[in-house]
């Protein structure tokens, strides 16, 4: 269970006590097997507040991925963590909001008032939680940026002349597979409350947007692979009606981001053919999918569909920068197949991908586990898929970007 900080929580850990304290405890190991006495000694020199110094350094830790020397000197919570996007993705977000006056309706921890408070003229964070917001007060600070923080609800107008944008919180604990009526607030009652200039908002990637039936753009974030969220913008921002941002670690930017990678729209050209497996077989970046652009992506890079309902694709040559897979062998699916073709290979390790099909790839990868005999270097990729109304199986040899 995570560590519920108090006020006085926080002004200790504010406080040059408090920074010496998290000083000294930042050469400890804190992990589960030291954690106890870890925390024994730091009781003889903190007393009471060594669990809240014991937290703060855990979560620091884990936040340099995600935020880089930012995470390192930051004060968070356990769940405004887990919501706070990567850097990269907090930067092309706020890219797009660079120049206009922002009021961040749910600012928690300070995470998006930081990164629009670089590029913003003005901003203004607001919560609820008066330890969160203490701890936004010293993150800011602690950043140099300026931004004016007030105690208000999301459903209340505090602010006048302000661009509205809110990262409402999931009620599932979990994190992610949510829908969009699973935060608090709503994404109506966000819209109700602020329906003079309808607001930015920030939701899980795996929302049925189509269901909201809200006018403006829904763009659709990935990075590095894994789609990280979904950004509904307002009629006065929106460009389009749908839109991938595909971002990667790299020097190349995208919509003036500083990060690299590419995007599609709902407007890009979208004449794709259907087509037999050829040389390899693509998967789309899942931002791709869930924007229901794998069409334009396929005509963008001359590619076919198998199967018009499917969003694997194929062609002779991967696009750049993208992990592939070179078909080997297929035929209609069967695992007898699938095992003579692991064994004829001397397959170790065998990764499964399905789609439009009821296999579970840990039931049938425990099936297969006698004719996966060869040594664990010796890996292979089978993908299986509905082409049409039959699941085919394509065995595949991996290949990452280069």
């Amino acid at each position: 269970m995570a560590y519920p900080f108090t006020l006085d929580d926080v002004r200790f850990l504010a406080s040059p006590a408090g920074r010496d304290a998290l000083e000294a405890a930042g050469g400890l190991a804190l992990t589960e097997a030291s954690l106890l006495a870890d925390l024994t000694r730091l009781r003889r020199t903190v007393g009471e507040r060594s669990a809240a110094v014991v937290e703060t350094i855990r979560l620091r830790r884990r936040a340099t991925t995600k935020l880089g020397e930012t995470g390192g000197r930051w004060l968070f919570t356990d769940e405004s963590l887990q919501q706070a996007s990567p850097a990269a993705v907090s930067a092309h977000r706020a890219a797009r909001l660079s120049g206009l006056g922002v009021h961040d309706l749910t600012c928690s921890i300070g995470t998006d008032v930081a990164f629009l408070a670089a590029v913003c003229p003005m901003v203004v964070g607001s919560d609820l939680d008066p330890a969160r917001l203490l701890m936004a007060r010293h993150n800011l600070s602690e950043s140099g940026l300026p931004a004016r923080l007030v105690a208000a609800d999301a459903l209340t107008r505090s602010t006048r002349g302000l661009l509205g944008y809110a990262d409402p919180a999931r009620r599932d604990g979990t994190g992610r597979r949510i829908t969009s009526v699973s935060t608090a607030p709503t994404v109506a009652e966000l819209d109700a409350a602020h329906a003079h200039r309808p607001p930015v908002l920030r939701l899980p990637p795996g929302l049925d947007y189509d269901e909201l039936d809200r006018s403006g753009e829904v763009e659709i974030v990935s990075l590095d692979g894994t789609a990280r969220e979904a950004v509904l913008w307002p009629a006065e921002l929106a460009t389009t009606r749908r839109r991938a941002t595909v971002l990667t670690s790299g020097s190349h930017p995208v919509a003036g981001s500083g990060v690299a990678g590419y995007q599609l729209t709902s407007d890009d050209p979208d004449e794709a053919g259907v087509g037999p497996i050829d040389r390899w077989l693509i998967d789309p970046d899942p931002a791709v999918v869930r924007a229901h652009l794998v069409r334009h992506y396929a005509a963008r890079f001359g590619l076919m569909l198998l199967d018009p309902h499917l969003a694997y694709l194929t062609g002779p040559r991967p696009p750049p920068g993208i992990r592939a897979f070179q078909v080997l062998d297929s035929a209609p699916y069967r695992e007898r197949t699938v095992a003579d073709w692991a064994r004829r290979d001397g397959v170790g390790t065998l990764e499964i991908k399905q789609r439009g099909t009821p296999v579970i790839p840990d039931e049938l990868r425990a099936r297969l586990r006698p004719a996966l005999r060869g040594p664990r270097s010796m890996a292979a990729t089978l993908v299986i898929a509905r082409v049409g109304r039959q699941p085919q199986a394509f065995w595949c040899r991996a290949v990452d970007p280069r």
